[in-house]
């Protein structure tokens, strides 16, 4: 079954669940063999937890870039009561929860900014749903939406809609990527795209007035690769490229700074079950 790290976000990715009897007793891909493999019940509770690093744009719509520090969160498993998300078979629906972040916007710090208002850190929260189609052993993909509702700096809807591809290279690696379609509600679009007739007069007419609708807001794709160097735990790498579309292209803000937006990074992150 295909896994998922969402925030974020944005934002990294499993394999057999429980753990081995003893450390000696590893095979060359980490597994411990049949003959002393503990029989174990299924974990309820699986989840990954670590912390990722990269570089990123320095707001949306940027040219210029800053460093980013990440948390790693994957439920993979969660079965409690009638709720059991992430069952042991490949493939059909899967259902998470969806967390992303974009920080604060501090106008003063980018030339480009210079006379609009300051954004706070904005947060959101909400699901995430998709559909895997199991072709064999080593290939699957996904046809994915999650919907998120924003809040702190900016309010709205915002989310995205794609189609993940997995190749399992090895047990230990597998690669992740597609893709990606990025929309917002109006007043999500209108706090980081928008320009009022103030702050138009505050930057000396240098940006114009702009009022951006909501919908599409960029599109591109995706790409991690993920090695799990020890049993549950695991190193990945994620890169992505869109561009901005519609409204959010025609913003002063982006036409001042840049449409096309790149972002890598690399992680590490461990499992663990209960």
């Amino acid at each position: 079954m295909r896994r998922h790290n969402h925030l974020l976000l944005t934002v990294a990715l499993g394999s057999a669940l429980g753990g081995p009897a003893y450390a000696a007793d590893f095979d060359v891909y980490g597994g411990a063999p049949a003959e002393l493999a503990p029989i174990q019940p299924a974990s309820d509770f699986v989840f990954i937890l670590g912390l990722g690093v990269g570089a990123a744009p320095a707001y949306e719509g940027a040219s210029d870039y800053k460093m980013t520090f990440k948390p790693i969160i994957d439920i993979e498993r969660l079965r409690w009561g009638w709720i059991d998300v992430g069952g042991d078979e490949p493939g059909g629906f899967q259902f998470s929860p969806s967390i992303s972040h974009e920080g604060k916007r501090i106008s003063g710090d980018h030339a480009a900014l210079n006379g609009l208002d300051n954004v706070d850190a904005t947060y959101a929260l909400g699901a995430r749903v998709g559909y895997e189609f199991v072709f064999n052993e080593a290939i699957s993909a996904e046809v994915y939406g999650a919907a998120r509702y924003a809040f702190g700096g900016a309010e709205g809807l915002i989310g995205e809609a794609g189609v993940d591809i997995t190749a399992k290279l090895s047990p230990q690696l597998e690669i992740i990527g597609g893709p990606v379609v990025n929309f917002a509600s109006e007043d999500y679009m209108d706090t980081y795209f928008g320009v009022s007739e103030v702050e138009s007069a505050a930057t000396g007419g240098r940006s114009g007035a702009f009022d951006p609708a909501g919908g599409i807001k960029s599109a591109g794709i995706q790409l991690e690769a993920r090695y799990e160097f020890i049993p549950d735990t695991f190193v990945s790498l994620n890169a992505s490229y869109t561009t901005y579309l519609g409204d959010a292209r025609e913003s002063p803000i982006v036409k001042a700074g840049s449409e096309n937006q790149f972002t890598v990074g690399m992680g590490l992150a461990r499992r663990f079950s209960f």
